[in-house]
């Protein structure tokens, strides 16, 4: 069936339909990683976004049941070279264009999508209109200038959990996972929920803490009444500008409890201290971004998925930028100067991507140890 991706600026691109049939609309980005696709398909940070593979050949490992960072498909659409119509892995349950079509995304496979990326790179990223059922291409046009725009959008809403809840898991084995890190000490972390990647919560258990996920809508007093030793916020969608809410709940709890953030939340705490935000061009989505720890000199390869960076010459004098994308200069990485609190902007969880920076979840436990100490043969890593 012919299937078409059609731009606001009237760039047309002609395909095949994958996944489901119909019509759907989204800012059109793209990612450069090589792997990962399951992964970036149940990312919350990717909703409202019809997301572009660069890599040519996408699908034949199929979908499994371990690797999704959410409880479903959350990108709005799909756009990739070539996609395998059969998958060969022994972890596979199903194909992934029967689990697009399960999910009710529509997708498009058969585009020039290095054409595609290079135009996005050029105009910047737009938003766009992928449909299966036979429009014609002047009413997608009419369609993709009429969507809503990422930042008029409340994303968080959409991906934020509804109730509090207690996650265990640790790493799988396959995934390296033989226990936690370290003897577990009872620490408590609440996790604000702004559209958190599962492997995020298992990095957090993994490194011997106790973890319970909130919505986002909870506010400062309801999280310090439940006596947290540690706050993490998390990734998520959208533009960090329209969340005033969330950033009045940072602002309340900074300085009262150990913060790490990571991506939005890095960017909502920027915000919360009075700091500025502003949207890229096109983004950084990928998982070989180079980044500069300024304090040590290191060099990581990351794993990025971000339309929005924080503005460092609005930057108020108590936070330190601690890290710099090697790719453009912008702010990696932020630590307070006096209180238990730190971000970065890219995902030291990987889920797809290296695991250079993995130990910045230690760093987050060795930060809650020094604020609330316990017996000292708690703090050390176990012998496994």
């Amino acid at each position: 069936m012919e299937a078409i991706l059609v731009l606001e600026d009237g760039r047309v691109f002609r395909g095949r339909a994958l996944g489901a049939t119909g019509l759907v609309t989204g800012e059109v980005v793209f990612n450069t990683g090589m792997t990962g696709y399951q992964e970036i398909l149940t990312d919350p940070s990717y909703r409202g976004q019809i997301v572009t593979l660069t890599v040519a050949h996408v699908g034949n490992t199929g979908l499994n049941e371990e690797d999704p960072e959410s409880d479903r498909v959350q990108v709005s659409g799909f756009v990739v070279r070539d996609a395998s119509r059969i998958c060969s892995s022994w972890r596979a349950t199903g194909s992934l264009e029967a689990g697009l079509r399960r999910a009710g995304v529509v997708g498009i496979t058969g585009i020039d999508t290095r054409a595609l990326t290079r135009h996005l790179r050029s105009r910047g990223v737009l938003r766009g209109v992928v449909a299966s059922n036979g429009i014609s291409v002047d009413e997608a046009v009419r369609i993709a200038r009429e969507a809503p725009r990422l930042e008029d959008q409340d994303l968080v809403s959409r991906v934020t959990c509804s109730r509090p809840w207690v996650f265990r898991d640790g790493l799988p084995a396959l995934m390296g996972g033989q226990g936690p890190r370290r003897r577990p000490a009872g620490w408590k972390v609440v996790a604000l929920d702004c559209g958190v990647k599962r492997n995020i919560l298992r990095l957090l258990v993994h490194s011997g803490v106790d973890v319970t996920v909130v919505p986002a809508s909870t506010s400062a007093a309801d999280i310090l009444a439940m006596r947290p030793e540690g706050v993490f916020l998390s990734n998520g969608p959208g533009d960090p500008a329209v969340l005033d809410g969330i950033v009045d709940t940072i602002r309340a709890l900074l300085g009262r409890v150990p913060v790490f953030g990571i991506c939005l939340g890095h960017q909502l705490v920027a915000r919360a201290l009075g700091a500025r935000t502003y949207k890229l061009k096109f983004g950084h989505r990928g998982i070989n971004h180079p980044v500069k720890d300024l304090r040590t000199g290191r060099v990581a390869i990351t794993s990025q998925n971000h339309g929005y960076a924080v503005d460092p010459d609005t930057l108020p004098p108590e936070l330190e930028v601690t890290h710099v994308s090697l790719y453009d200069g912008t702010v990696e990485g932020l630590a307070h100067r006096e209180w238990p609190l730190f971000t970065v902007q890219f995902h030291p969880e990987a889920a797809p991507g290296p695991h250079d920076t993995r130990e910045l979840f230690d760093r987050f436990v060795d930060m809650i140890a020094e604020v609330h100490p316990r017996p000292r043969d708690a703090r050390f890593r176990s012998a496994s």
